[in-house]
């Protein structure tokens, strides 16, 4: 297989809890958003496209902020995510504000992608590893019943300033993934890592791969999503807050048993914004990389 793989990039979500725009706020010495790390591992990867998805109200500002940077360096392309995207008028919700989560973004961007695909949130930093391993399983092993997921280990993607929600995966024993739990109280509390559920306190291992959204797909996958797209949209109806979300494809297409998904090991350094407070660690922790020469003193 020769086609370079794409970097599809989840940007349209409304950042509540961080209480701004983080997808295009500055983190780096220069003023460097996260994504723009991103574009640079999977650039340096072999990824040969950049599709993002945005919502029409923040199109521009992002257009204004990325191409100056990216234009001749890697080809991108800009989707739309809105309430009407692949949502026929009969099935509209009317009082809906809500997006309908991330797998609804992927599938936005269903007429774009024809090639093996990487999907990365807008605002988590990934690492140089996360985009070799993923980017030469695109290139050389993925297939239409083998997907990846980049596993990172529980406790290197906490916050110290707040819960968090993560993807708790169960493996098999070839360390593939047979299932994931959306939990979404996560908290180191003392010398464990505790979840906070309806009345249920669960003490998860350390170690324990967790999703964070960092995801390889063969392009049939697409016809899959638009399936259960399509099964979501009547069930859901009448639940203005129902989201479609990717680790539901996946633990779908397992169950199916349509396809497999290796959990790769790349997952080694993570740093993302929950909340504002966040911010002050992730400045200094690219302040560091950039020291230590893991990224050039500019990256554009």
């Amino acid at each position: 297989m020769n086609q370079k793989p794409t970097l599809l990039v989840l940007a349209a979500g409304m950042g509540s809890r961080y209480g701004g725009n983080k997808q295009i706020d500055g983190f780096g010495p220069n003023g460097e958003t996260i994504l723009e790390y991103s574009i640079f591992d999977a650039i340096r990867a072999g990824f040969g496209k950049v599709v993002m998805i945005v919502r029409d109200e923040i199109l521009e500002v992002a257009r204004e902020k990325f191409m100056p940077k990216l234009e001749g360096k890697i080809e991108v392309e800009w989707v739309i995510q809105s309430l009407e995207s692949f949502v026929p008028a009969e099935l509209r919700q009317a009082d809906r504000v809500k997006p309908f989560g991330t797998a609804h973004a992927m599938l936005c961007a269903k007429n774009v992608i024809h090639e093996p695909f990487a999907v990365i949130n807008a605002d988590d930093f990934y690492g140089k590893e996360a985009f070799e391993v993923l980017g030469k399983f695109l290139s050389e092993e993925v297939k239409p019943d083998l997907h990846a997921m980049v596993g990172y280990a529980i406790q290197n993607v906490l916050s110290k300033n707040g819960t968090v929600s993560r993807g708790v995966c169960e493996t098999n024993e070839k360390g593939q993934l047979i299932g994931m739990t959306e939990r979404t109280s996560i908290a180191r509390e003392g010398d464990k890592i505790v979840s906070r559920g309806e009345d249920q306190e669960l003490v998860i291992k350390e170690g324990t791969p967790v999703s964070m959204n960092f995801w390889g797909f063969h392009a049939d996958v697409f016809a899959d999503v638009q399936r259960m797209w399509d099964e979501f949209l009547p069930a859901n109806l009448h639940n203005l807050k129902s989201e479609f979300y990717i680790p539901t494809v996946a633990n779908n297409l397992i169950q199916e048993g349509k396809a497999a998904f290796e959990i790769l090991p790349g997952g080694k350094t993570w740093f993302g914004v929950t909340y504002t407070e966040d911010k002050p660690v992730v400045i200094e922790s690219l302040k560091n990389l950039h020291e230590s020469g893991e990224y050039p003193e500019r990256l554009w």
